[in-house]
C-alpha cells in the first residue's frame, strides 16, 4: 500500500478522468441532438418533396427528359425547357422526327436539321436525342430510364392527345415518373402562323380567299385584336420577372472583347442561331441589339414584325451564344453607343432582310466602318423570316389540315382555363 498522499492523488486523478469522460459523453450527446434537431427543423420547414430531392441530389445527378416537335420554335418552347431544367440537374431533350410529325400532326414548317440547331442552341439544354418518337411508348420509356438515366419525364399542363385519343404520356404517369410544368400563355405555333398570313396581304391587292380561311382557322382559341394597320396584337404579357428568368445576369469583364450584332430577329430561326454563333466566336461577350417594332415596321413593311419586341428579345436571350441584349436598340450604331458599351467589333451577316444597308443614304454602320471595327460575316444558312413565311403560304392547304384539330384543342383549353401556380 502507498502513503496516504499517494492514495489521495490516485483518487483525485480517477475522479478527474471520470468527470472528463462523463462530460464528453454529455457534450457528444448534446451536439448529436442539436444536429438532429437542426436537420429535423430544416426538414419541417421545407416541402417534403424538396427536402427529399435535396438529400438525393447529394449522391445522384437528377436527369429530366422533355420532348417535342419544336416547330417554328419560339420563346414559349424556350420557357418550357427552362422550367423543365429547373426540375433537375441535367435536361435531355428529344426532338421528334419529321416522319413522326407528319404521321401525327401533318408536315412541319421547319425540317429536323433546323429544329435540331434551334434546340441545341437553348442554354438550358444539356443533351439532345434526335428522331424521338411522338408518343412515350413503354419500350422508349425503358430506354430513357436505362440508357439515358432519366429520372423524370416532363410535359406542359396542356393535354397531348394521340390520333387514337389516348394520352401520349400515359406510360410515364403510370410509372410515377411524370412531372408537369405550366404552359406559357400568349403564344402558340398556330397563332404565329396566323400572324404570318396577315403580313402576306401587303403583297397582294386582293386577299387570297384560301389565306383568309386559313387565317381565321388559326385564330381559334381566344379572340385576337388588331391595330389600325391590320397587325395582330400579341397576347403575350411581359413581366420583369420573365426577363430576369431569361437573362444571364452578368456583364462583361473589364478586358472582355465585346462583339455587337443587331437586327429584328423576327421568328427566331436556325439562320439567326448560326450567325450568332459565328459572332460569339469573335470575342468574349456577345451583345445583341433588338430593333423596336416601329423600326422593323418602317424598314420591312407595315405588317412586320410578326413577333413583338419583348417576344423577340426573350427568344434571343434564350440562345446560349448570347450574353446580353439591348431591348429596343437604335437603328444607327453611334460613336456614343460604341463607347458606352465598350464595343470592340460590330458585325452583320450576308443573309438578311436588309442586306443593302451600304447603299442607303444613311448607312446604320457608317461610324463603326469609319473606325475600322466593322466586319461582314458570311451567313452559314440562307434563311430569313420571309423564308419561313413563304413555306407557310406555299403549302397552306397542308397546314390548314394539320391545325384543324390543334385549333379546336386550343379553343377548349382557353374556354376551360383555370389558374395554375407555377412559372
Amino acid at each position: 500500500m502507498g502513503s496516504f498522499e499517494e492514495v489521495m492523488q490516485k483518487n483525485a486523478t480517477a475522479k478527474f478522468i471520470a468527470t472528463v469522460l462523463v462530460g464528453g459523453v454529455i457534450v457528444g450527446v448534446s451536439l448529436y441532438g442539436l444536429l438532429q434537431s437542426s436537420e429535423g427543423l430544416q426538414k419541417n420547414l421545407e416541402p417534403l418533396g424538396l427536402w427529399k430531392r435535396r438529400r438525393k441530389k447529394k449522391n445522384k445527378t437528377i436527369r429530366v427528359y422533355m420532348d417535342g416537335c419544336f416547330d417554328m420554335m419560339h420563346y414559349g418552347h424556350c420557357n418550357a425547357l427552362r422550367q423543365a431544367r429547373a426540375l433537375g440537374d441535367e435536361l435531355v431533350v428529344g426532338v421528334v422526327s419529321d416522319d413522326e410529325i407528319i404521321a401525327n400532326k401533318g408536315p412541319p414548317v421547319t425540317p429536323l436539321e433546323e429544329r435540331m440547331i434551334m434546340v441545341n442552341a437553348v442554354k438550358w439544354v444539356d443533351e439532345v436525342i434526335t428522331d424521338a418518337p411522338y408518343a412515350i411508348t413503354e419500350e422508349f420509356m425503358q430506354k430513357l430510364f436505362n440508357e439515358y438515366n432519366i429520372d423524370y419525364i416532363i410535359h406542359g399542363d396542356d393535354p397531348c392527345i394521340l390520333p387514337d385519343g389516348t394520352d401520349a404520356y400515359a406510360h410515364a404517369k403510370k410509372a410515377g415518373r411524370y412531372k408537369q410544368i405550366k404552359r406559357t400563355e400568349g403564344v402558340s405555333s398556330t397563332d404565329i402562323v396566323g400572324r404570318m398570313l396577315l403580313c402576306t396581304r401587303e403583297r397582294s391587292p386582293s386577299e387570297n380567299p384560301n389565306h383568309s380561311s386559313l387565317q381565321r382557322q388559326f385564330s381559334h382559341g381566344h379572340s385576337h385584336k388588331f391595330e389600325d394597320g391590320g397587325t395582330r396584337i400579341s397576347q403575350f404579357m411581359p413581366t420583369s420577372r420573365r426577363i430576369v428568368q431569361f437573362s444571364n445576369g452578368r456583364g462583361p469583364g473589364p478586358d472582355a472583347r465585346i462583339v455587337y450584332i443587331d437586327g429584328a430577329f423576327d421568328l427566331f430561326h436556325a439562320g439567326h442561331v448560326e450567325i450568332l454563333k459565328l459572332a460569339r466566336e469573335l470575342g468574349d461577350f456577345l451583345l445583341v441589339g433588338i430593333h423596336t417594332d416601329q423600326t422593323v415596321s418602317e424598314t420591312r413593311g407595315p405588317h412586320r414584325p410578326i413577333m413583338n419586341l419583348h417576344e423577340r428579345s426573350l427568344s434571343v436571350l434564350a440562345c446560349r451564344y448570347v450574353d446580353e441584349v439591348i431591348i429596343g436598340a437604335p437603328w444607327e450604331v453611334s460613336r456614343d453607343m460604341i463607347t458606352t458599351f465598350n464595343i470592340s467589333l460590330v458585325v452583320h451577316g450576308t443573309i438578311a432582310e436588309n442586306d443593302d444597308f451600304q447603299k442607303e443614304e444613311s448607312n446604320p454602320y457608317a461610324v463603326p466602318i469609319s473606325m475600322g471595327i466593322f466586319r461582314v460575316l458570311v451567313s452559314p444558312l440562307g434563311i430569313t423570316t420571309t423564308t419561313i413565311i413563304r413555306r407557310i403560304v406555299s403549302n397552306h392547304e397542308a397546314f390548314q389540315k394539320r391545325n384543324e384539330k390543334k385549333g379546336e384543342s386550343e379553343k377548349r383549353y382557353y374556354e376551360s382555363k383555370t389558374h395554375i401556380h407555377g412559372d
